[in-house]
């Protein structure tokens, strides 16, 4: 397939898939078990047909646990993509097979035959590739954070709302089993009201040796690895996994592990559906170099209905596991988690991500008689799939996922601008501040663009 090809529009691309149908973008339909599939082993409907776009980093993970399921005859994955040919050849070979290397996710989503797709691409190319995934009927499991910008985060909410697909957001820590147990004794109150939650982790890094621009590496097609970001020259210190220190394409360590620690803090307080009314963050920004998320902050945000605060602290006064021996033996980071603090006692849960580990009190705790009872999760890809096969939603589900991405985008913007944001949760727009406002949003470069 020629460059040409794998650059057509958008709308040509979503007239092939719609083709079919009209105006109308055709769902994947899943029969049950009982109609398709003998006892002990899934029917041929039953098999989720998925394709990998990025298989680098984290890519590579959700790519082995696939090639796992798949070896349990769960699913079958029919294509992998991403714009550095070493990584797609990788990824190719450990699937083999007729499995199809692709450069240009636009030829995965014009396949008729997937029905899901796993994204783990760098940050600013998450909505983009999402709502084109949605509009194209696949399912998605994509990295967090899930946006950018705010308007991002809408388009998202939105595509996966009109073509009723199950979107997983990789913030994987709710899915882990010591969450659920925070999770379970939060609910049940033996914190009293939770008045307050502080995070805390260590301080991003800064671009102390500056390199010159120079020609990428022959593997890497740049301008698709830029997508909707304006164009720029190539610089080592942009990619792979050095996205994450630059704005417009990472964010820094709030909007990469925040998206983990806050996601859950957001689950633990039953607050997925709202949002602050005022953020307000501090801290320090970098002086020279590429990289320009910062490198210390501290930011607050206020709750109302119920009142509560959550504070951002980069860094904060960590908090050691309290169990040496356990922390060395299982390999826990506790360089971040979270406390939460209620007029009755305090919880902390450490880490957030893939790990999360909390206090012995809420792990021996048993739900009494008369109550509450929360979601157990089956593991976050395994929570996707159900959501696939059922229409139930995912425990990290889009909307959960732009919430907790909201929290760092305007983190970020409070102390890119200097002041305090007023922020209305339910139109999720900035209040009395033109200026903040029109920082919302951002160009896309044509044509990777919602």
């Amino acid at each position: 397939m020629n460059k040409n090809t794998q650059l057509r529009s958008r709308r040509s691309f979503l007239r092939t898939v719609t083709a079919s149908a009209g105006s109308a973008v055709v769902l994947p339909t899943f029969l049950p078990l009982r109609v398709l599939g003998a006892p002990g082993q899934p029917g041929a409907n039953e098999r989720v047909t998925v394709a990998h776009i990025g298989v680098g980093g984290m890519g590579s993970g959700h790519l082995g646990y696939m090639l796992a399921k798949r070896s349990r005859g769960e699913v079958n994955i029919a294509a992998v993509c991403d714009v550095d040919s070493k990584r797609r050849a990788s990824a190719a070979q450990s699937v083999g097979g007729n499995v199809q290397a692709c450069l240009d996710y636009r030829t995965v989503l014009d396949r008729k035959d997937v029905d899901a797709v796993v994204i783990a691409t760098p940050d600013h190319w998450h909505a983009v590739q999402t709502v084109h995934a949605a509009e194209s009927g696949k399912h998605v499991y994509v990295e967090k954070p899930a946006c950018c910008t705010v308007e991002e985060g809408k388009a998202m909410v939105a595509a996966g709302r009109k073509h009723k697909i199950a979107i997983q957001i990789g913030s994987q820590g709710r899915s882990q089993p010591e969450a659920y147990k925070a999770h379970l004794y939060i609910a049940n109150g033996m914190l009293g009201k939770v008045r307050k939650v502080t995070c805390w982790h260590y301080a991003s890094p800064s671009d102390d040796r500056p390199v010159p621009d120079s020609a990428p590496p022959p593997e890497l097609d740049w301008d698709l690895w830029l997508g909707p970001l304006p164009w720029r020259p190539y610089n080592k210190k942009y990619c792979h996994g050095t996205f994450r220190w630059l704005m417009e394409s990472g964010g820094g360590q709030i909007r990469d592990r925040g998206a983990h620690v806050m996601s859950n803090a957001l689950y633990f307080m039953n607050a997925d559906h709202t949002g602050p009314v005022t953020i307000e963050a501090t801290g320090t920004v970098p002086t020279k170099g590429l990289w320009d998320s910062a490198i210390t902050m501290n930011v607050v945000y206020e709750f109302k209905n119920p009142d509560w605060t959550l504070v951002w602290s980069q860094p904060g006064e960590k908090i050691p596991y309290f169990d040496e021996e356990k922390r060395k033996n299982l390999g826990i980071r506790d360089g971040y988690g979270a406390v939460y603090q209620g007029d009755q006692d305090k919880l902390v849960v450490w880490v957030g991500d893939g790990q999360v580990f909390t206090e012995t009190k809420a792990l021996e705790f048993k739900v009494p008689a008369g109550g509450v009872e929360v979601y157990k999760s089956p593991g976050h890809h395994e929570d996707w799939f159900r959501g696939i096969k059922t229409g139930r939603k995912t425990i990290m589900n889009i909307e959960a996922g732009v919430a907790t991405a909201f929290l760092t985008v305007l983190g970020n913007l409070s102390l890119l601008l200097g002041r305090k944001l007023h922020w209305d949760p339910i139109r999720q727009e900035i209040i009395g501040d033109p200026q903040a406002s029109r920082l919302l949003c951002r160009p896309q470069r044509y044509p990777y663009c919602l």
